[in-house]
């Protein structure tokens, strides 16, 4: 065996171990999950109808396939409550990940700006908040922001209200709970790309004639980009699938695509409307991902 052949195969072994990973843990699943939302609720174990029986012979295996129907898809688009939430939910990501660039930014830029021995303790005390359960921080908002909770003592304590405020149940608390949560995965990768700037640029661009407002949407925000867009879409992502911010800190008048799921799945036992509701999610985040995808390819054909 050659030098070449025993370097060649682990290579080819890594290259073929993310797609195999992919099928096994993404495709295969997806493919299991799409032949529940094309079938029918039925009262049995499991509560859905037709189920393949590989015992049957190919025969029963065709007539399986034959019973599939995309009728849940349909309920989807003609059932208010499905598009509402879905509805409800990409509004809520879009309007929380604006939030979060607006905080995160400044942060991540003031962390690339801090003495090489102090954005060590920077990024510390951003990962920190990951050391607690994520369950456990949300509890303790509920602590924080209920009827007698620690924001209305101190706000009466202040005498800037005279009677406790409602913060429990409503959107304000759920936008909260979600920027809080969120946050570190939107300063990280905005932090990671600042933090690689040369300040030979900006000083170059100084010596130009340019203020440090142009510098900063001349150089350092167009070099950002790419740490806005991961950022963006960490957030964003999961926010539109996120099921428990909503369903402990935000009222019941509306509900996000998570907490429909949930519902469908665990409390209707609809696991065909349950899958259709899972399928449509993943079709629609599939499409910021696609537009980063391309974006990337795009920068990386005209870098020089």
């Amino acid at each position: 065996m050659s030098v070449g052949n025993i370097f060649t195969r682990p290579a080819r072994i890594a290259a073929i171990a993310p797609y195999l990973w992919l099928v096994l843990f993404f495709l295969v699943p997806f493919g299991f999950v799409l032949k529940i939302s094309l079938s029918q609720t039925a009262i049995a174990q499991p509560p859905y109808v037709p189920v393949f029986d590989l015992t049957q012979g190919f025969g029963s295996i065709r007539a399986a396939f034959a019973a599939l129907s995309p009728d849940n898809f349909r309920l989807l688009v003609t059932d208010d409550l499905y598009v509402l939430s879905y509805l409800r939910s990409l509004v809520v990501a879009a309007v929380s990940t604006s939030i979060l660039l607006l905080i995160g930014y400044p942060v991540a830029y003031g962390m690339a700006r801090l003495p090489r021995h102090w954005q060590g303790i920077a990024m510390m005390l951003v990962i920190v908040p990951f050391w607690t359960s994520f369950l456990i921080r949300i509890y303790a908002w509920i602590n924080i922001l209920q009827h007698d909770g620690l924001l209305n003592q101190i706000l009466l304590e202040l005498h800037l209200v005279s009677v406790p405020v409602v913060w429990l149940s409503t959107d304000g608390a759920m936008y909260l709970g979600i920027v809080y949560s969120y946050l570190p995965f939107m300063i990280l990768p905005l932090y990671a790309v600042l933090a690689k700037q040369q300040p030979a640029l900006l000083e170059a661009a100084s010596d130009l004639g340019a203020s440090p407002r142009q510098a900063f949407w001349l150089v350092t925000f167009p070099l950002s980009l790419p740490g806005i867009a991961a950022g963006v879409l960490l957030c964003f992502i999961p926010i539109v699938g996120e099921f428990v911010i909503p369903d402990l800190l935000a009222g019941s008048d509306a509900l996000m695509i998570g907490q429909t799921l949930w519902l469908e799945f665990f409390t209707n036992k609809d696991w065909p409307v349950a899958s259709a509701v899972a399928v449509v999610l993943l079709l629609l985040l599939l499409v910021p991902l696609l537009l980063y995808d391309r974006l990337q390819r795009r920068q990386l054909e005209e870098a020089p």
